[in-house]
């Protein structure tokens, strides 16, 4: 059985699926891209910009599961052009301390509305 999260600060799925998902002791959670919970368009800008708001709403379903990136134990990123990788990697940089958590970085050909990236987590 799925102990699946909604969390209404984050932009609702645009898909059948959920924020996160519970499995035993980890926490699963959904892509998330760039778009602003409050509007459910794209932000605008450049990968940093992006980058920055795709953590705003993963911390959003790590809030409404009652974790954070402490919890956080794999990062999966999605770039469209990993010539992007050094300002997603700047922003990356703010958001995990040490010991940092497991981490894939793949380039893709590309991703929903238009994101530049998309990042996933496995928290406990």
């Amino acid at each position: 059985m799925r102990d699946a999260i909604s969390a209404p600060a984050a932009p609702p799925a645009v898909g059948p699926y959920s924020h996160a998902v519970w499995a035993g002791e980890l926490l699963y959670l959904s892509g998330q891209t760039p778009l602003d919970p409050a509007t459910g368009a794209l932000v605008p800008g450049d990968v940093g910009a992006q980058t920055t708001q795709v953590f705003a709403n993963l911390a959003a379903v790590l809030d409404a599961a009652g974790r954070t990136f402490d919890d956080v134990v794999k990062a999966n990123v999605f770039l469209v052009d990993m010539a992007d990788f050094a300002a997603m990697n700047a922003v990356y940089a703010t958001v995990f301390a040490a010991p940092y958590p497991a981490r894939s970085t793949v380039a893709v050909a590309g991703l929903p509305l238009g994101a530049r990236v998309e990042i996933e987590l496995i928290a406990r």
